[in-house]
């Protein structure tokens, strides 16, 4: 039988569209407000349609509405919505002023209130999506919200390291969420794993062999399970305090990169290709890839330089990764994250995060279709103040 190929939703936007791209990476509802008039509008424009000033920036806006008319599209000519007919689109009366064509959810009656979020599509652009205002029960089943996120529910996992207390905790998470079966990378196995028992004890979970640093090991894996696999978390880590002038940094950075960076590498070519292939596998098509990355990737702390300069490295390679997976409609989600309440931070101070705080935040990043979340207080003030002053925060993180 021919292999179906993903097909992408219309991904012609502007430039300045694409601060609702930014905003839906994050899970925030942003629209444009004049600087001059202080109102929103919608859609993305150059100048204001009230005031023709051109001061126009995203702002976080009122996320409610009133649904004042919707129909069910049956028939298209677009070959991607074509597949998914019928397709519900209404007219919300925002609450910050605005009238918005929204994709619903199959909850949204007409003449009832709305909550608005933008979600990323499977060409990872913005897209205005209508929620009911009340929760109600099996919402994430939609099929259109299902178009537009990668939750685990009724799909199969990967989570490439065992070992690590992240990936243990992602497992028990994903188990919750309702995947159906979650595959556990188990470097060297003929190791001890004092976890393996509770491991084993969770449901839908199975141990294989899996060693990022051994191309051999991954490229076996992704031709045993490679065509199994909906979600892949690579937790892979490396974590080392090194001062830059000690002796044996180079190696100990090389350990790093090859664990980090080379690791996520051989993921990406042995199981990435398969993914692309089965992004039009129907509602339990390959979804999403996971990378989590610290926080210092994004702002060099000097006493954990190696971790930072090697998930730095990772970050672009992931980059690099989003942009070919999307052409099977394969979401790239990075989950930066502060210290972590495990031995290798022992010495640093709180806050930190609890691996299993990490797993849930990641789960409920893959319900939302997430590409950006940031876990703790460390990761959300370095996301902060990068925004607000770049320079500052390298000088004040290096002391």
């Amino acid at each position: 039988m021919r292999t179906r190929r993903a097909l992408l939703p219309p991904s012609a936007r502007s430039r300045t569209a694409q601060g609702l791209t930014w905003a839906a990476a994050e899970g925030r509802f942003a629209l444009q407000t004049c600087q001059e008039c202080h109102r929103f509008a919608y859609p993305p424009r150059d100048v204001c349609p009230d005031c023709l000033s051109s001061h126009l920036t995203f702002v976080d806006a009122p996320a409610g509405g009133m649904l004042v008319t919707a129909t069910t599209i049956r028939m298209t000519s677009d070959p991607y919505f074509r597949e998914r007919m019928p397709w519900r689109q209404g007219i919300v009366t925002s609450d910050c002023g605005p009238r918005i064509i929204a994709n619903l959810h199959r909850g949204c009656l007409d003449g009832e209130r709305v909550r608005l979020t933008l979600q990323l599509d499977k060409s990872g652009n913005a897209a205005v999506f209508a929620w009911p205002d009340k929760d109600e029960p099996h919402m994430d089943d939609d099929p259109a919200l299902r178009e537009m996120t990668a939750n685990p529910k009724f799909r199969r996992a990967l989570v490439t390291d065992g070992r690590n207390p992240v990936g243990q905790a992602m497992a028990k998470a994903l188990s919750r969420a309702g995947a159906t079966q979650i595959f556990v990378g188990i470097a060297q196995p003929w190791k001890p794993l004092a976890e393996e028992e509770a491991l084993l004890a969770i449901n839908g979970v199975e141990l294989v062999t899996l060693d990022l640093n051994n191309e051999k090991s991954v490229v076996e894996l992704a031709a045993d399970i490679g065509a199994k696999v909906d979600i892949l978390i690579n937790t892979a880590d490396h974590t080392r305090p090194v001062h830059l002038f000690e002796e044996g940094g180079s190696r100990k950075l090389f350990d790093a990169i090859n664990a980090t960076v080379l690791g996520s590498m051989r993921l990406a070519h042995a199981f990435g290709p398969v993914m692309v292939s089965r992004g039009a596998d129907g509602v339990n098509s390959a979804a999403a890839w996971v990378n989590v990355l610290s926080a210092y990737a994004l702002a060099n702390l000097p006493e954990y330089g190696v971790l930072s300069v090697s998930h730095a490295a990772s970050l672009s390679l992931s980059h690099w990764l989003r942009s070919e997976l999307r052409n099977g409609g394969v979401k790239l989600m990075n989950a930066f994250v502060g210290p972590l309440d495990t031995e290798w931070f022992q010495t640093v101070p709180p806050p930190k995060v609890a691996p299993a705080q990490l797993a849930e935040a990641v789960v409920d990043g893959l319900r939302l279709g997430l590409e950006e979340i940031y876990v703790g207080d460390v990761a959300k003030d370095i996301r902060a103040r990068l925004a607000a002053n770049p320079k500052a925060l390298e000088r004040e993180i290096g002391k």
